[in-house]
């Protein structure tokens, strides 16, 4: 237990995607392909790390059926210690449905189904604390962003908090969020969360964040905006700000990659952003880390299929900036 360097904590999800030609407001369309996945960021995140050879843990619960079995399995077969996710009987496992569209669209609608059971007496303190990172994502519920806030409030100060609010908790707004935010070392967001979360865009919003208490805003920017970064114009796919520097992940040559599926793209760059800092790299190196775990997963189907290996991530890294991870 004592060599786990990353937790996860967050709903676990299997994911029922469908890929439409475009999202409807009203009317009728075709589903041209549909699929079932293991999901829920956090769970997303770490399963990308354990695949690139990080020794992971997860804590959730998940219900007493088939889909609770597979999401348990697929943790189990690159090696997530699971021996803190709780089984609870009697209900079904949360499961997402997600449209997704040619243009890279996405509509998700949750069912929360036992993640609505957690609580803090199942979360286990000690297997928590003992770990260098805490990686952390929504619950549907209120009840259990209350149990979030609880489980803040007794978090060691020498494990770290890595934040991925996601839109159901940006929405919260800065000052319910600041508990967590006070508390948080590295946070996740992406244009629109930031936007949500500070009503501000996406530089002023990541220094709104610092304000927080944060210590470091990670924006992804999906295939790119534009931003003024003092006298420098840029074409950026990620931001990253800290107290004293800031900058900008500009796109590389492998985003000629055909895009596949944009679904948990946000969650492969925290696993690669998070991989970087364990391993001592700098914040501009672990932003260009998090965009290629980010291309690779574009390139299937579901959340964690297209999850590189550390050879493959690192035969990239090497290929597009001629470093040795």
């Amino acid at each position: 237990m004592s060599n786990i360097e990353v937790v996860g904590l967050g709903a676990l999800n299997i994911d029922h995607l469908y890929k439409v030609e475009r999202i409807l407001d009203d009317g009728e369309a075709v589903i041209n392909e549909a699929k079932s996945f293991p999901g829920g960021s956090a769970a997303n995140t770490i399963y990308g790390l354990a695949k690139l050879g990080v020794n992971t843990g997860y804590t959730g619960v998940v219900g007493g059926d088939a889909e609770g079995k597979i999401l348990l399995q697929d943790f189990k077969k690159v090696g997530v210690d699971t021996s803190q996710i709780r089984v609870k009987h009697g209900v079904r496992t949360g499961s997402v449905l997600c449209l997704s569209d040619r243009l890279g669209r996405r509509s998700l609608y949750v069912i929360p189904g036992a993640n609505s059971l957690l609580t803090i007496g199942d979360l286990d303190l000690t297997y928590i604390n003992q770990a260098k990172w805490l990686h952390l994502s929504s619950f549907a519920d209120d009840r259990q962003f209350k149990v979030l806030l609880e489980l803040i409030d007794r978090l060691d100060s020498s494990a770290k908090l890595s934040f991925a609010p996601g839109v159901l908790h940006a929405i919260k707004k800065l000052a319910i969020l600041s508990p967590i935010l006070n508390r948080t070392h590295l946070l996740f967001v992406n244009q629109r969360e930031i936007r949500h979360l500070t009503g501000e865009d996406v530089i002023a919003g990541a220094e709104s964040c610092l304000k927080q208490g944060c210590r470091m805003v990670v924006v992804t920017l999906g295939k790119g905006i534009t931003l003024e970064l003092g006298r420098r114009t840029v074409t950026a796919v990620c931001y990253i700000r800290d107290a004293e520097n800031e900058y900008a992940i500009e796109p590389s040559s492998q985003d000629i990659v055909s895009e596949v599926d944009t679904t948990g793209a946000g969650d492969a760059f925290a696993a690669g952003f998070l991989y970087g800092l364990l391993k001592g790299k700098g914040l501009y190196e672990c932003g260009c880390l998090g965009d290629i775990m980010a291309r690779f997963s574009l390139t299937k189907l579901g959340t964690r299929e297209g999850s590189p290996t550390l050879v493959e991530l690192s035969q990239r890294y090497h290929e597009l900036y001629n470093k040795e991870l």
